[in-house]
């Protein structure tokens, strides 16, 4: 996407470096927590431009992630979040150019068995 020039080259403004785009990914899910039993090692997933938001406030839970009240976590060129939900700008997110992705669970989707990637 050419949206991923503008970024590095920084045309928008308030780009995070070091830098590693891409967004909207299709990958294999290669760890899951504990916790998720909605996706198991191997399933093939896709990611849009969001990989967490905070879920409580009034934007998040009218669906309407990108203008969460705490910022949303961008695919790359954000930040992750701490325990507490609020984003660790010492943690930026690196998005689908890099090796590995962490995104919480409902920002994955299922791609159809058998589509080739």
């Amino acid at each position: 996407c050419h949206s991923d020039i503008h970024q590095v080259r920084d045309e928008w403004g308030g780009s995070v470096f070091p830098m590693v785009p891409g967004h909207e990914i299709v990958g294999v899910v290669s760890r899951v927590g504990s916790a998720i039993s909605k996706w198991k090692i191997g399933d093939v997933v896709g990611v849009g431009c969001f990989v967490d938001s905070c879920r409580h406030c009034e934007a998040c839970k009218e669906g309407e992630e990108q203008f969460c009240a705490q910022g949303m976590s961008a695919t790359y060129n954000g930040y992750e979040r701490k325990p507490d939900g609020s984003l660790d700008t010492m943690r930026p997110t690196y998005g689908g150019y890099s090796s590995r992705i962490t995104v919480d669970e409902n920002y994955v989707l299922r791609i159809p068995t058998g589509m080739p990637l």
